[in-house]
C-alpha cells in the first residue's frame, strides 16, 4: 500500500497539468496535510516504480 512521506530535496521545474487532476491533488494534499508539490512527488516516485517494464518502449504514435 502507498504511504505518504514528508521531505525531498528539490530541484525547479514547471508542468501544466489538467485543472481536474489539480483539483484532485489539491484535496487530497489538503486531507492528508501536505503542500500539493510534495504529494505530486510521492504519486510520480509510486508511478515510475509501479511501471509496467513491458510497456516502456513505446513508439513515438503512442505518445
Amino acid at each position: 500500500m502507498w504511504k505518504i512521506k514528508k521531505g525531498y530535496d528539490a530541484i525547479s521545474k514547471s508542468f501544466r497539468l489538467p485543472e481536474e487532476l489539480v483539483n484532485k491533488l489539491d484535496k487530497l494534499a489538503f486531507e492528508n496535510k501536505l503542500s500539493l508539490n510534495q504529494l505530486v512527488i510521492q504519486c510520480l516516485y509510486y508511478a515510475i516504480d509501479n511501471l509496467d517494464s513491458s510497456n516502456s518502449q513505446t513508439s513515438n504514435d503512442e505518445k
